[in-house]
């Protein structure tokens, strides 16, 4: 199995140089699922129905997010009925929407897909390495391949869970930080790891935004708005390769696209 992760999504430029660069990338590497994350698909900050929506139709299979996710508010009963849209699974219980997935394949295999949120430098909600634990014992019934996305600030978090993790799931992915890690690798036990998967969206930004608008936020420390650069983009991701017997990775390759 050959599975695609696409960088966090940033805003319409980001959503429109995925659905130029997919359809062609998933026929040129044979990839059998895809995954996006995309917490900023709309306007930079959230998703909504209708940004979903068009993320699906390019040929994306399952929406990871993160702290991102509430930023817009159509997103609550959205997320409760669409199950290939998920939100961060260690969230308490109660809340809208489900962490975790199980997704069939056209030849019948399964891949499982978990969602995590961080706790280091960011909103602190459950343990995601217990919880993650408790999720990869309920799906390794189902699916054999298993794919997390921890959405994650700190770097040692993001590789703490992947030793965590190694020889229990197919890959953990790291996202979040929209900047692309040079440090992909197979751990000892067959997990496929990169600290960040990288951002899709405006190159020539501050992780997505107007540079001038972030540069400013550093001198003065004053609130405002913030919007989503123009021009080129990049489209980042990492194609993991999977044996479908055992589950485990065997390879794993990082991808920039720039327009």
């Amino acid at each position: 199995m050959r599975v695609l992760f696409i960088g966090d999504v940033f805003g319409r430029p980001g959503r429109l140089l995925l659905k130029g660069v997919l359809p062609g990338l998933v026929d040129k590497e044979h990839i059998d699922f895809v995954i996006a994350n995309g917490e900023n698909a709309a306007g930079g900050f959230g998703i909504t129905e209708k940004t979903a929506t068009e993320l699906f139709s390019c040929g994306v299979d399952c929406i990871t997010t993160g702290n991102h996710v509430w930023d817009k508010k159509d997103v609550v009963q959205y997320i409760a009925r669409n199950e290939r849209l998920l939100r961060p699974l260690n969230y308490p219980q109660g809340v809208p929407g489900a962490g975790s997935g199980v997704y069939t394949l056209r030849d019948k295999t399964k891949i499982g897909v978990i969602n995590l949120s961080g706790r280091v430098f960011m909103t602190p909600i459950d343990c995601p390495f217990r919880t993650a634990a408790a999720e990869v014992q309920r799906l390794s019934k189902e699916a054999k391949t298993i794919i997390v996305d921890m959405h994650a600030e700190a770097t040692s978090e993001k590789l703490a869970l992947g030793y965590y993790l190694d020889g229990k799931v197919s890959a953990v992915v790291g996202t979040h930080t929209h900047v692309q890690t040079a440090d992909e690798r197979l751990l000892p036990g067959g997990t496929a790891y990169i600290t960040d998967v990288g951002m899709t969206g405006p190159i020539h930004s501050v992780i997505g935004v107007k540079v001038e608008q972030i540069i400013e936020k550093f001198l003065y420390q004053i609130p405002m708005r913030y919007e989503v650069a123009p021009g080129g983009c990049v489209f980042s991701a990492v194609v993991v390769d999977i044996n479908n017997d055992t589950g485990n990775a065997t390879a794993i390759k990082r991808l920039m696209i720039s327009n």
